[in-house]
């Protein structure tokens, strides 16, 4: 509803015409409603266009006298995210190539190479091929430096500019120029690019009997890979599954419609989320469609202050429905909701236009969720030197329900163990190594907390 409200705002502007619902929203927001208002709307009007020339007198200064010459679009983009960015920290303005690299993103799949990278030196450091891709084929390396591109240097390149070259087309071929360590000169590896699928769905088993799935965003193929993992998963245990363990530790968030799916495949019946938009009119509220494709199973999810937006609405979900204990450390506390809004032969601006409540009534926004069972990744706190928390950033939306409480519903269902577990690691620990679930603290404690949790009949079955 919010997308097709926002197209229809943007042929009314551009073609100077506003029909259906469109002419109503921009009669709200302009002021021609009623005449017993007229006077004021007037002068509001007034002003706006004063403001409008302030804007077109600044443009027509900075043409004409900024120290070297401007492009009109480039100061016209920058203006428009400026007023976006001025909102909140989620609105900004995407140009037409933005809006194409989030798009991929969200899609999940892309022409490239299939490896993750960071910038290192001014060169480009491998992170990790990922697996059965070109790049692992080759016989690229965690560590290895990528020097030149097709023979050209990296160095100067932003890390975005990079990954574009190394995207392409499948069946184009590109050179890469490798310096890896312990290796007397570079190599040179020829990669054919592939459609290369990102997989934010990682599975095991635990103990045979547990089902551990990791979930490391939510894009178009999230809710697809959720279901396939749990298929796999009841295969390798002999179709034995004892409960599952979702994690959603540093979990940045991502589509809405993936959130409600994902919970959905958990949760019988009843709402899932709901949105309050600025007009009524314009709020929603999604509810399952039945089917636990687990059976009622137990379930354990895992949150820390990495877990945001999309990983908040699943975690408030599973926990106001009482079909999850949550264990970790309080969430981010993301609950506003963005509408990307394209701009035809422009991009695309995202707008949040709403704010997101979970099935009790919570607003989450600048609180986060709290977990039932609290528990900390390791016995120091960090330095950070970014925001933990949305509340901390800048301009961040406040909190407008009075009501609102960080905690979910009392619960009754807790197995009285949960009582006695550590908050945080015992001083002889071992260092956390990802590679190694047993070095995990916050996944092993929630592992004693699902197999503390009764099978219910139904999920025996």
């Amino acid at each position: 509803m919010k997308l097709r409200t926002g197209l229809a705002l943007g042929v009314a502007f551009g073609a100077g015409v506003a029909i259906g619902p469109a002419s109503a929203y921009l009669g709200r927001q302009l002021g021609f409603q009623f005449l017993p208002y007229a006077f004021a709307q007037e002068s509001g009007r007034a002003e706006t266009y004063r403001l409008l020339t302030l804007f077109g007198d600044v443009f027509e200064r900075v043409r004409a006298e900024y120290v070297e010459p401007v492009n009109d679009r480039d100061l016209i983009e920058n203006a428009i995210n400026g007023m976006l960015t001025g909102l909140d920290p989620h609105s900004n303005y995407m140009n037409a190539k933005a809006f194409r690299d989030m798009q991929v993103q969200t899609r999940g799949e892309f022409g490239g190479l299939g490896i993750e990278v960071t910038q290192d030196n001014g060169f480009i450091k491998v992170i990790s091929p990922i697996d059965d891709t070109p790049a692992s084929r080759a016989g690229v390396k965690p560590g290895d430096l990528i020097l030149a591109l097709d023979g050209q240097t990296v160095q100067g390149l932003t890390l975005n500019d990079a990954v574009d070259k190394m995207r392409g087309p499948p069946n184009s071929k590109i050179k890469l120029t490798i310096r890896r360590e312990g290796q007397d000169g570079p190599l040179e590896l020829t990669l054919t690019r592939e459609v290369i699928h990102i997989q934010v769905v990682k599975s095991h088993l635990e103990g045979g009997d547990i089902a551990y799935i990791r979930i490391t965003s939510f894009n178009e193929q999230t809710d697809s890979g959720v279901r396939k993992a749990i298929a796999q998963l009841k295969q390798q245990s002999g179709d034995k599954l004892r409960g599952i363990v979702l994690d959603l530790r540093n979990n940045p968030g991502g589509l809405l419609d993936q959130a409600v799916a994902v919970s959905d495949d958990f949760i019988d019946q009843g709402e899932i989320v709901s949105t309050r938009a600025r007009h009524p009119e314009d709020s929603q509220r999604w509810n399952a469609k039945g089917g636990d494709i687990i059976s009622g199973l137990p379930m354990v999810v895992l949150i820390n202050g990495g877990s945001a937006s999309a990983s908040e609405i699943v975690a408030g979900a599973l926990q106001d429905h009482q079909r999850a204990i949550l264990v970790g450390t309080r969430s981010f506390g993301k609950g506003s909701v963005q509408t990307v809004i394209p701009l035809p032969g422009n991009g695309a601006m995202r707008l949040t236009t709403a704010r997101y409540y979970t099935p009790s009534g919570r607003s989450i926004q600048g609180l986060g969720i709290t977990p039932d069972v609290e528990v900390r990744s390791s016995r120091e706190e960090k330095p950070h030197f970014l925001p933990d928390r949305e509340a901390e950033l800048n301009r961040a939306l406040t909190n407008s329900d009075a009501t609102s409480k960080a905690t979910a519903p009392p619960r009754t269902d807790l197995p009285p163990m949960v009582r006695d577990v550590p908050k945080m690691p015992p001083e002889n620990w071992p260092t956390y190594d990802p590679t190694k679930p047993e070095t995990d603290f916050q996944l092993q404690q929630g592992l004693g907390v699902l197999r503390a949790m009764p099978v219910s009949a139904h999920a025996a079955r």
